[in-house]
């Protein structure tokens, strides 16, 4: 669904983070014999990440986009707005689902401060893309949420350790 829908729709990008964010359930599944919280809790993870993530790199090359035919968020949303309101409601979002591993017990109290930290930094880029809607401030968001992903499952596996 998610190709055809990429030159239909902005909501392509939701339907797009589905597949972006089974890999840590199906490796969980693998590893477990079953679907449980935890690897749930990989899932929203990943599928909230994406959103913030992708409304930088969309704002950013919203022309190219554009010149494309892709009716990406930035592009039919001119003033930015909207896409700056779904890069903080998904960051917010993600919050207290990145807190959803240590209240299923995949990790600990370690984790969980590191989340909440790592979640709070995110969640101030995406309301400062928001505000401005700058390329700045997306290029901050992008970068952000580059560095997110792998220091929370960093976090997550030291936790353990």
């Amino acid at each position: 669904m998610y190709t055809p829908l990429k030159r239909r729709s902005p909501i392509a990008t939701l339907v797009g983070a589905v597949p972006g964010a089974l890999p840590p359930l199906i490796g969980w599944t693998a590893s477990r014999g079953e679907i449980s919280i935890g690897g749930l809790a990989l899932f929203l993870i990943v599928f909230l990440w994406q959103i913030p993530h992708f409304m930088a790199i969309a704002w950013m090359y919203r022309d190219d986009y554009r010149l494309a035919g892709f009716p990406m968020l930035p592009v039919i949303d001119s003033d930015g707005r909207r896409t700056g309101r779904e890069a903080v409601v998904y960051a917010a979002a993600l919050l207290p689902a990145s807190l959803l591993p240590t209240l299923a017990g995949v990790s600990g109290n370690a984790y969980a401060v590191i989340a909440a930290v790592l979640g709070a930094g995110l969640l101030a880029a995406a309301a400062k893309f928001a505000a401005s809607r700058s390329d700045s401030a997306a290029r901050q968001l992008f970068f952000g949420s580059l560095v997110y992903l792998p220091l929370i499952w960093i976090a997550m596996i030291a936790d353990k350790l």
